[in-house]
């Protein structure tokens, strides 16, 4: 009864929070039916997992409300069978959400207490596509390089090089880039021909990239 329960509640999800507000990508769609958000925030908050907000996830780090990681999936305009490069792994959640769409993923935290959670959860629920590491983000995951996609999931004051130079050839990247802590907006990277173009979408708020390149 609690699974049904849940998977209804998933659904109520996507439907009020995702393709009320314009989330159509048919892969990002199923994914967010799909994954089981409340097995990655704490078990006190699991009641409130579905709910158009950021939750904690320890370490003074968050999960990102269920509409931001859909819009920012939506954006990657990724295909199955691509390869994508996700700096801040946090619970895991976004990394589940890229592997359900078909994509093999990379995924890269800083923090190693929230490292070893996320791995001992992935490996819970069976996510054997995600590959995680333990190091610096804004440097990357350069030994599999190049990446199709690669998405930021925390906020720093610029994109970092490395990230660009590991970014395939056509490839696109998304970030959260701010001047100021916790105040930001997406910025979409675009490479195509050797020539890299940027644009601006809406405003978020995302923890603070930390590393050589960010904060």
């Amino acid at each position: 009864m609690v699974q049904v329960d849940k998977r209804r509640v998933r659904e109520r999800m996507v439907r009020d929070q995702l393709k009320s507000r314009g989330i159509t990508d048919k892969a990002v769609l199923r994914a967010m039916s799909t994954v089981p958000r409340h097995l990655f925030v704490q078990e006190a908050l699991q009641s409130q997992a579905y709910e158009d907000n950021p939750l904690p996830i320890g370490h003074a780090q968050t999960i990102s409300q269920p509409y931001i990681v859909a819009l920012m999936s939506q954006y990657l305009q990724a295909e199955e069978g691509m390869t994508v490069l996700e700096i801040g792994t946090g619970s895991g959640y976004q990394a589940a959400i890229l592997a359900e769409m078909g994509l093999q993923v990379y995924s890269v935290e800083r923090l190693r207490e929230l490292h070893v959670e996320t791995r001992q959860r992935l490996g819970k629920l069976k996510y054997f596509r995600i590959r995680l590491k333990l190091d610096d983000g804004t440097l990357g995951w350069p030994e599999n390089a190049p990446y199709d996609r690669i998405m930021v999931t925390a906020g720093g004051p610029k994109v970092p090089e490395p990230l660009i130079d590991q970014l395939a050839d056509p490839g696109m990247l998304i970030m959260p880039v701010g001047g100021s802590k916790r105040r930001q907006e997406l910025v979409i990277v675009e490479k195509s021909e050797g020539q890299v173009s940027r644009r601006r979408e809406g405003g978020v708020a995302f923890v603070d990239l930390v590393g050589e390149h960010g904060w």
